[in-house]
């Protein structure tokens, strides 16, 4: 990767696309990519797609970005998701790029939450345990807290996945509650940044729909984790908690984010994750944004 950070605006606001390092999954810990990423997608057309996308055969590894959100408002810094921590060796390097911008802990006011898988939340809180941005109000979906928080993760979570999970979940989003806020609807988290449901991935995913002088950025986040899904939103991976809502979010977001043509990020995607959805056929597909490429 040649750069870690990526500057951008949307209207008035200011952004940066930040890395927190790559995760790479193969076996033995993980299924092969394509069973990992779509793993109820028939055969036949699972190798036609592959093969459009130049994806190898057979694949045997996936690495994925981790990539995370800064927004200056002027009014609000907010950063949208905290990495992964100490979950691999090539991650946790969130707050070394936050530095190089110029960006301490202390300066972020706003922590939003999109989930909590441990690549979201991983960066929650310092080697002490405490919160690692102190100053933050740390914001969350109330579905999203209320599962990881209870014995519906144990009864969801599939047997191989369910101890790292919650164990990551708990340690991450216990520390911060003194500074927590919940949320259960839509609508301004600061002004011009809007929590939309997005339900599917985990049960409360929150995309985010962040607007400033007409110009408008959907954040994503783990709505999809491969272009592929845009072309078949109804191809579920492992990692999708409630599997029977990501093709029912999955095309509620994209035919959005393609009717207004907003600018969109995906935080899996080739970094820094920004680009366009625009129609094809019954489906959408993927346009990385020129100027990011």
């Amino acid at each position: 990767m040649e750069t870690e950070s990526y500057r951008f605006k949307v209207g008035n606001f200011k952004c940066i696309a930040v890395s927190d390092g790559t995760h790479t999954y193969a076996p033995p810990d993980f299924p092969p990519p394509a069973i990992l990423l779509f793993s109820n997608a028939p055969g036949e057309s699972l190798e036609t797609s592959l093969r459009q996308h130049k994806l190898p055969a057979p694949w045997a590894a996936w690495t994925s970005p981790y990539i995370y959100l800064v927004v200056d408002t002027g009014k609000h810094l907010v950063l949208v998701d905290t990495g992964a921590g100490n979950l691999a060796p090539t991650t946790g390097r969130l707050l070394k790029n936050l530095k190089a911008e110029r960006i301490a802990p202390g300066d972020i006011d706003t922590v939003i939450l999109t989930h909590g898988h441990p690549d979201h939340i991983g960066g929650n809180t310092d080697k002490d345990g405490k919160p690692a941005f102190p100053n933050a109000r740390y914001v969350i979906w109330k579905d999203e807290w209320d599962f990881w928080t209870s014995p519906r993760a144990e009864q969801k979570l599939e047997e191989h996945s369910r101890e790292i999970l919650i164990t990551t979940a708990r340690r991450n989003l216990t520390p911060i509650q003194s500074q927590l806020d919940l949320i259960g609807h839509e609508g301004d988290i600061v002004p011009g940044i809007s929590a939309v449901a997005a339900p599917g991935h985990t049960p409360g995913l929150m995309a985010l729909a962040i607007s400033s002088k007409n110009e408008q950025l959907l954040c994503i986040t783990d709505v999809v984790l491969h272009p592929v899904h845009m072309e078949h939103p109804e191809w579920f991976s492992i990692f999708d908690i409630v599997p029977e809502l990501v093709s029912v979010t999955r095309r509620k977001l994209l035919d959005r984010a393609a009717a207004e043509k907003a600018l969109v990020i995906a935080f899996h995607f080739p970094f820094p994750g920004l680009g366009h959805v625009v129609r094809k056929g019954k489906a959408w597909q993927w346009q990385p944004a020129k100027s990011a490429s």
